[in-house]
């Protein structure tokens, strides 16, 4: 499953979500303060190769 970082674009937390948790914050909005999110908020992860 592919992860974000997202980062508000109003309050300015930083969390990591994945696929399902970035959906449900573009609907209802940053966890945190409620602002308005688009999908430029989130940078997908890249996954780390050992």
């Amino acid at each position: 499953m592919s992860r974000y970082e997202f980062t508000c674009p109003e309050c300015g937390q930083a969390i990591e979500v994945n696929e399902s948790m970035r959906e449900a914050t573009l609907t209802h909005g940053c966890p945190v303060c409620a602002a308005s999110v688009t999908p430029s908020d989130f940078v997908a992860e890249q996954p780390t190769e050992n």
